[in-house]
């Protein structure tokens, strides 16, 4: 592996310096975020930082790079620059390829992004328990079948594929919009080390940096530009995922999507993606045949088991438990004599850690 190059740890680092400073650029002109990040130093100085470049470039001469390498060292954390060898060369094809890559977890994992195609599985934060379903399966039988799955570990589609693709002992491969080290949403802090301990969280913003609004459209290009294949299982439109999309079609990258409802809001976007011609996936050997070929590889036999694994609190299954039998906080309490306020906590925590879902009309159900 190499290190970081001090040109593109530079250019990093100024994209953290302007991050504030980007997101009101965005929110008045409008302006795409690729389009901006694109932009040469010179240019972009300009545009994000007007009067206060010099003040800024001055902030950026005082930053020792040594240092700041020494400091991702300590934290565990690779500084990967484009022009290393185990630079992801997919990425390379967008327009602004990150300069650096921060990279946190099994950096073999590089070598897979390399060598096999990925998958991109996105959708809303908010999806209906069929939604969560068939997101879990996705991920769990890709996993399987040793396709590294990505995704951007945030609530709902995001993070159950991933919990899927763990489950079968896959590679999830999560970017963030924030630094790697940064937990974003704070509810999947179990999932960030899970993933961590699995696979690989990406970033292009250097350790501790916290997310902004433009990061998050910036974060799905660089998921789309790591895989071969963007799959939406559900999601409103406009969305964050039809974003992921547009990123991948204009990379000439395949795009798919699972059926949903005609009545269902967050179905108008895959079943929108599905008229205009996207792979239509209603199980993972959808996405292996296009990816391989029809029958050419399936996923190996997947764990027993397809309920995630009971969690280690007493009180937590005890909880979980009475939510299969009964619908409501009330009479969860009242079964595991607790009172209202510990129910409430106990399924926060439940659905956090990827043990429940909760059911369209009310109530919740184990997750798969």
């Amino acid at each position: 592996m190499t290190a970081a190059c001090a040109p593109c740890l530079r250019r990093s680092m100024l994209i953290a310096h302007l991050a504030p400073r980007i997101a009101g650029l965005l929110d008045r002109a409008r302006t795409r975020v690729a389009g901006l990040l694109a932009l040469p130093e010179p240019q972009l100085l300009a545009a994000a930082a007007g009067d206060r470049a010099e003040q800024i470039l001055e902030a950026l001469e005082r930053v020792d790079l040594d240092a700041e390498r020494e400091r991702f060292a300590g934290l565990g954390i690779l500084a990967l620059c484009r022009h290393a060898p185990a630079y992801p060369p997919l990425l390379l094809e967008l327009d602004d390829p990150p300069a650096v890559l921060f990279a946190l977890g099994h950096v073999e994992a590089l070598h897979a992004l390399r060598e096999e195609p990925a998958v991109a599985i996105v959708g809303t934060r908010n999806p209906s328990g069929y939604g969560t379903e068939v997101a879990f399966a996705l991920g769990r039988g890709l996993g399987a079948a040793g396709v590294p799955v990505v995704s951007g570990l945030a609530r709902g589609i995001d993070g159950t594929a991933h919990r899927g693709c763990l489950q079968a002992g896959g590679l999830p491969v999560a970017v963030l919009a924030c630094g790697p080290d940064v937990v974003y949403p704070r509810r999947h802090h179990v999932l960030h080390r899970d993933v961590v301990g699995a696979g690989l969280v990406l970033s292009e913003l250097p350790p501790g940096t916290t997310p902004f609004r433009w990061s998050f459209p910036a974060r799905n290009r660089i998921m789309a530009g790591l895989a071969r294949m963007t799959v939406v299982v559900e999601a409103a439109d406009p969305s964050g995922s039809l974003i992921t999309v547009d990123f991948a079609r204009d990379l000439g990258r395949s795009v798919a999507a699972v059926p949903g409802p005609v009545t269902a809001k967050v179905a108008r976007g895959p079943n929108g993606l599905l008229r205009d011609g996207a792979v239509p996936i209603t199980a993972p050997e959808d996405v292996l045949d296009e990816l391989y070929g029809v029958g050419r590889r399936r996923a190996a036999d997947a764990p027993a088991t397809t309920s995630a694994p009971e969690p280690d609190d007493e009180r937590l299954r005890v909880v979980l438990e009475a939510a299969e039998r009964v619908a409501s906080v009330a009479a969860i309490a009242e079964q595991t004599r607790l009172t209202p306020a510990e129910a409430r906590a106990a399924l926060g925590r439940l659905e956090a850690e990827g043990h429940l879902v909760r059911r369209d009309l009310g109530g919740w159900q184990r997750a798969l």
